[in-house]
């Protein structure tokens, strides 16, 4: 991290967070549309309620887990991790984000290394994300932190125009 910052935790994502994950995520959307698998407008339409519900779900247990960085005010990045329904021992990787402010100043590596420490705590020793073809900046900067591109090649969950590539690396 560089030293014009406040330090920062990476930690797992806590009910009394909502407020706060609430702001971070439609600052994900709206930064990085393509990436993730609601709009802004979806976001900003769900009730209170529902993200509370959804921020405590993932705040406990070893199903999902969502990790945030934060350096006492504003959340500054996200990351999280769930179990792959057909591979007991893979933990997906999703939801990454950096605030652009904060890109470059080891937060990335920090978060999913949050989420590769819960996915070996939970017995799965592999991490898999999925990375917009294309998206050259995502695709090195996960490369920098272990992550192989597979060849596999799926279609992107909600623009089938796109495709989305696979990468994985030990946890």
């Amino acid at each position: 991290m560089t030293s014009a910052h406040a330090p920062t935790t990476v930690r797992r994502l806590r009910p009394e967070d909502t407020a706060r994950m609430r702001a971070l995520r439609l600052e994900m959307l709206a930064d990085s549309p393509l990436a993730f698998l609601e709009t802004v407008a979806e976001a900003a339409a769900r009730p209170h309620a529902d993200f509370a519900a959804r921020v405590a779900a993932v705040s406990r247990g070893d199903h999902t887990a969502q990790f945030v960085a934060d350096p006492g005010g504003r959340l500054v990045g996200h990351a999280g991790g769930t179990v792959a329904p057909d591979e007991p021992t893979l933990t997906l990787v999703y939801a990454v984000y950096v605030t652009p402010a904060r890109r470059g100043s080891g937060l990335l590596a920090a978060l999913v290394d949050a989420v590769a420490a819960w996915s070996r705590a939970c017995g799965r020793p592999e991490l898999m994300m999925e990375v917009v073809v294309g998206n050259d900046r995502a695709y090195r900067a996960y490369q920098k932190l272990g992550f192989t591109d597979t060849g596999v090649r799926v279609p992107h969950p909600r623009i089938p125009a796109l495709r989305e590539l696979q990468m994985r690396r030990p946890a």
